[in-house]
C-alpha cells in the first residue's frame, strides 16, 4: 500500500464513506461527520481502501501509520535474498587440473547462494564435436556430486553450450 495514493482529512472528497472503528465494527457515513469524529479524538481520517464502494476510511494517527508502513517495506527488503549470476567459462579441451579448478569455484558459488551458469565455449572446428562440450559439463556435474539442482539442462547457444545450476535449498 504506497502512501502516495492515500488521501487523508479533507482530501476525502466522496459524499460518504465506510468508517471500520477500532473493535472492527464498519458504519457507512457521511464523510463530514466521520471527519468531525477524527478531529475529536485529534487523529487523522484515512483512507485505506479507495477503490471499495464507498471508499473504506479509518481513524488513527497517520504519521504512525506511515511509519509502520515504511519499516514493514524496509524489513520485506532486508529479508529478500539477492540472487546472483556466475558463470564459468571453459572450452571443450579443458586439462584436468582446470577442471577440478573451475568445479571448485562452482561448488563455492553454490555453497555461497548464487546461480551458476556454466558454459563451454567453441571455436573454429570445435564447432563439429559439441558432443566433447556435453562430456565436459557432465564432467563438471559430476565433480560437485548434488549439491545442486539444474534450472536449465545443457543446450547450445550459438557457439556456447552452456547449463544453469541452481543451490539445493537447505531445509
Amino acid at each position: 500500500m504506497a502512501d502516495k495514493d492515500l488521501r487523508i482529512n479533507e482530501q476525502i472528497r466522496v459524499r460518504e464513506v465506510r468508517l471500520i472503528q477500532d473493535d472492527g465494527e464498519q458504519r457507512i457515513m457521511a464523510t463530514a461527520a466521520a471527519l468531525e469524529q477524527a478531529r475529536e479524538q485529534g487523529l487523522d481520517l484515512v483512507e485505506v481502501a479507495p477503490q471499495a464502494a464507498p471508499p473504506v476510511v479509518k481513524i488513527l494517527d497517520y504519521g504512525k501509520f506511515k511509519f509502520e508502513n515504511e519499516k514493514k517495506v524496509r524489513d520485506s527488503k532486508k529479508r529478500q535474498k539477492l540472487l546472483k549470476l556466475k558463470e564459468i567459462r571453459m572450452q571443450p579441451k579443458i586439462d584436468e587440473h582446470d577442471l577440478d579448478f573451475k568445479s571448485k569455484h562452482v561448488r563455492e558459488f553454490l555453497d555461497e547462494g548464487n546461480k551458476v551458469k556454466v558454459t563451454v565455449r567453441f571455436r573454429g572446428r570445435e564447432l563439429a564435436h559439441t558432443e566433447l562440450g556435453l562430456v565436459v559439463l557432465k564432467d563438471v556435474l559430476q565433480r560437485i556430486e548434488g549439491e545442486y539442482v539444474m534450472d536449465k539442462p545443457p543446450i547450445m547457444e550459438g557457439r556456447f553450450m552452456s547449463m544453469v545450476l541452481s543451490p539445493k535449498s537447505k531445509k
